[in-house]
């Protein structure tokens, strides 16, 4: 009598969708799980050769394929090898625009008292490379980092002169709206290939209307023409915030990516910080984007099938989950959550977060994801209590709600957002829109997958193969 690995379901679509501890999903009729519980299955079946030969059930106690089983698992934890790859500089708050969402409470551009120092830099490369991890990323965030060209040169400069002993893979990033991207920016950034990672949420209309400028999408656009023609096209990308505003507009949003010669779209959700905060209805607003990216989503899939290539990231992201065998890298959907264990943010200040959003709960005074300072030591940082305690919470194959959850796979843990949302970092799953958002999103991705699988599964595999 064969044996059960475990494995959990949902339903989607009139059919029963079985998920396993390394991400396997299989699509089954409904009443299947009934039949695999009660071992009804005819162990000679085509299905019963198909859950076993991807790891929901055994014919023996110890599945004969368990080292490789064991292996997929260890694969998909990977990203805690080697510790932290991305690590974040928030150079200053000083920002020439004036986005009605600021998720990051950036300052006027006149502000001289919120950039950071050279000794703030000095020690967060230091820092940097206390890290195992063999790749390192470098990324330059604001504000506005391109109005600080001398500490942005001083920052890469350091860490290029650590690295002739270090030997590791530095990939530098540098988060711009754009729109202050000199000639000495463009050269810096040629000389240390540094990537563009700019912002543009749409049409001009909605641009400016999101940056509170008359003129943000003219000067944006000219700003990733001339950062293309000194780096290259595939040394710019772009991303873009869903504002309320920008609701109402999916098709047209991505259809200016295509204008622009995108090649893909990272259909982002507002996050609720900074300015962000003074959205009056999150649930309204949560329902909303769902239908919306249901829509883009639709859209970019027909634009791919009249021959257009063109990747949407997030769901890009959640099918490297689903169907391949390796860890997409994003931070935002990992277990154990990104927080420490995938990034590490040194702010302005000198002082250090545990992600990007921990940041920006800061600027509102909310400490909590605050551990410590650029004058500390690496292990004290990283391993000190409040780490620690997160650690409780911070693999959603132990938090109710997600431990049982077919889904759970594809999802990951946010301590910082259940505390920033629900006043805990436990966070209560039923209640939670984030989780409503990502399994509304997963559980449509999967549906197209059912009811669309000959014409889909093509394009989706195309995006990451």
């Amino acid at each position: 009598m064969y044996k059960l690995l475990p494995f959990s379901f949902t339903r989607i679509a009139g059919h029963e969708i079985l998920v396993n501890e390394v991400g396997d999903m299989q699509i089954v009729p409904l009443g299947t799980v009934e039949k695999i519980v009660e071992k009804q299955l005819d162990e000679k079946s085509d299905l019963f050769k198909t859950l076993h030969a991807n790891f929901f059930l055994s014919d023996s106690v110890i599945h004969p394929l368990f080292d490789i089983y064991v292996e997929r698992l260890a694969e998909k934890k990977s990203f805690l090898d080697s510790h932290t790859a991305l690590h974040i500089f928030v150079l200053t708050l000083r920002c020439n625009q004036n986005c009605v969402y600021c998720q990051a409470s950036s300052q006027q551009e006149s502000n001289c008292h919120v950039t950071m120092t050279k000794h703030t830099m000095k020690k967060s490369v230091e820092l940097m490379f206390r890290s195992r991890s063999p790749h390192l990323t470098m990324e330059f965030q604001g504000g506005e980092p391109s109005l600080e060209f001398e500490l942005l040169k001083y920052g890469i400069e350091l860490a290029e002169k650590r690295n002739i002993g270090e030997c590791r893979q530095i990939t530098y990033v540098l988060c711009t709206n754009s729109i202050n991207l000199t000639d000495r920016v463009l050269e810096l950034c040629k000389k240390h290939r540094v990537l563009i990672s700019t912002s543009l949420d749409g049409p001009d209309y909605l641009h400016n209307k999101n940056r509170g400028k008359t003129d943000s999408y003219n000067k944006v656009v000219a700003g990733i023409a001339k950062a293309r023609e000194a780096l290259g096209f595939d040394r710019v990308s772009a991303l873009m915030t869903t504002s309320v505003e920008g609701l109402n507009y999916p098709i047209e949003i991505v259809d200016e990516y295509v204008k622009l010669k995108f090649s893909n779209i990272f259909i982002r959700a507002l996050n609720p910080y900074g300015l962000a905060t003074n959205n009056e209805n999150w649930d309204d607003y949560t329902n909303r984007f769902i239908e919306f990216y249901k829509q883009a989503l639709n859209h970019i899939i027909d634009l791919n099938k009249r021959g257009f290539f063109f990747r949407e990231e997030y769901a890009t992201i959640i099918l490297k989950k689903m169907i391949t065998s390796f860890n997409s890298g994003f931070v935002d959907l990992q277990s154990p959550a990104g927080i420490v264990n995938s990034v590490i943010v040194y702010n302005y200040d000198g002082y250090v977060y545990a992600s990007d959003e921990s940041r920006m709960l800061a600027e509102m005074g909310d400490y909590t994801f605050r551990i410590g300072s650029v004058d500390d030591d690496y292990e004290q940082l990283v391993y000190c209590e409040k780490v620690k305690n997160w650690a409780k919470v911070w693999a959603n194959e132990t938090l109710a709600g997600c431990s049982d959850c077919a889904l759970k796979t594809y999802c990951g843990a946010d301590p910082v957002r259940n505390h920033s949302t629900q006043g805990d970092i436990y966070g209560f799953r039923p209640g939670s829109l984030l989780c409503k958002k990502n399994k509304a999103i997963i559980e449509y991705i999967i549906e197209l997958i059912i009811t669309r699988g000959e014409e889909v599964l093509p394009i989706f595999k195309s995006w990451f193969l």
